[in-house]
């Protein structure tokens, strides 16, 4: 029923992804909470809300403007499951607030394919990455996202290779700028981001390793076998579903290079995947299969959901 359910676009499967994603947000955010709640607390947490309302909106644009799946919400409903799995991130706003902003710089990258202001399309998702590496440095990988699609696209033109240095250095007059008004010490924050590390022992306890591990599972499961059905995609979507790839290989990257490393930093491999995965559910024939394979995935996510707690 279920896989019924989310096999179409509809108002409703909206309302219901959001009324899901709001309700499992809410309440981790109150069970966490261990001091009075003021009004303060209130916006704080609805702002973060806000912002991860509106990334849902641009997973949806992103995958059904550019046909990366057919008309269905599953794209959606595996992004939200992936948030569940991990609410931690619900406790990281640097993470949501860079992963919307590499979203916006995705959505524009993906719109690059129709050759329409090309060269305002390059800045501005250069612009949108580098921002986002404000709060969280290594999203500055991203780049290689942008020189991809200008490879791809408009790579005979040797201006659009300089756009995205352009945009680097706009942004540094911004920080430059902010900083002076406002005396924040953003070389500290960014330096502080800038270093490695691979110590992957930040487990608070185990059910965050378990929630690792199962994501692992579907992440390499997924990527595996979707990765070799690009071939068979049509020739003007191939180029397209090479950068989900590429975006999805530059997400992990970002996870095993981040210092202070925990689950959330798995938040910028959730479109990719949340796509990819959305291909692989349309491409099973079998009904019942369907059903069983989003059934156990939304029951094990809500269990360990429950043990994060």
């Amino acid at each position: 029923m279920i896989a019924n359910v989310f096999s179409k676009t509809s108002p409703l499967n909206y309302l219901m992804i959001s009324v899901i994603s709001i309700f499992f947000y809410s309440f981790y955010q109150f069970s966490r909470i261990d001091t009075e709640i003021t009004i303060s607390i209130l916006l704080q947490k609805t702002v973060i809300m806000f912002l991860l309302t509106l990334s849902f909106i641009f997973v949806n644009i992103i995958s059904q403007k550019n046909n990366l799946t057919k008309l269905n919400s599953y794209t959606l409903l595996l992004y939200s499951i992936f948030f569940i799995l991990f609410p931690s991130i619900f406790n990281n706003p640097n993470v949501i607030i860079a992963n919307l902003f590499v979203l916006l710089a995705v959505n524009k990258l993906f719109a690059l394919k129709n050759l329409k202001k090309s060269k305002q399309k390059i800045f501005d998702a250069s612009f949108w990455i580098l921002i986002a590496s404000v709060f969280h440095f290594w999203c500055i990988l991203f780049l290689f996202l942008v020189f991809t699609a200008i490879l791809f696209h408009v790579g005979r033109d040797y201006k659009n290779w300089i756009i995205p240095f352009i945009a680097l250095l706009s942004v540094a007059i911004l920080l430059v700028l902010f900083q002076l008004v406002f005396s924040y010490d953003l070389q500290s924050m960014i330096y502080d981001n800038v270093s490695i590390s691979f110590n992957f022992s930040y487990f608070e306890t185990v059910y965050q390793n378990i929630a690792l591990a199962l994501f692992a599972s579907v992440a390499i499961f997924i990527f595996s076998t979707q990765t070799f059905e690009i071939n068979n995609k049509p020739l003007n979507l191939q180029g397209t579903y090479k950068k989900v790839v590429l975006m999805f290989v530059l997400a992990v990257l970002i996870y095993v290079l981040s210092n202070h490393k925990n689950n959330s930093f798995l938040i910028y491999s959730f479109v990719p995947l949340s796509i990819l995965g959305a291909n692989f559910i349309e491409k099973i024939q079998t009904y019942w299969m369907k059903e069983v394979t989003i059934y156990i995935l939304i029951g094990i996510t809500v269990i360990l959901f429950s043990l994060q707690l």
